[in-house]
């Protein structure tokens, strides 16, 4: 089983940055796609951006061109790189993963809080 630990949340100013790391526990398993997800009060959880293991990305409309996903295969980790932060993306990031086990698994981190406000 893999799993995934999350660092990198806090407090930051509105149009300031934030990184977020994601590792995913050392194991056989081959992950095919890494990614963020988030989700703020009263909202439903909704994609920030993924990466496959062939670097293929995929970034949620509202963050796009703001925010750089990137992998490292080797170590198994996932950085999100988020500029031009905005108070409505105050949220609890998750990291998330899909890899295959007799079939596929998604498996999540257990969340990291960004705040953005003055």
């Amino acid at each position: 089983q893999v799993q995934l630990v999350e660092s990198g949340g806090g407090l930051v100013q509105p149009g300031g940055s934030l990184r977020l790391s994601c590792a995913a526990s050392k194991s056989h398993f081959v992950i095919d796609i890494m990614g963020w997800y988030r989700q703020a009060p009263g909202k439903q959880r909704e994609m920030v951006a993924s990466i496959t293991s062939g670097s293929d990305t995929n970034y949620g409309d509202s963050v796009r061109g703001r925010f750089t996903i990137s992998r490292d295969n080797v170590e198994n980790t996932v950085t999100l790189q988020m500029n031009s932060l905005k108070p409505e993306e105050t949220a609890v990031y998750y990291c998330h993963a899909e890899y295959y086990d007799r079939g596929s698994v998604d498996t999540w981190g257990q969340g990291t809080q960004v705040t953005v406000s003055s």
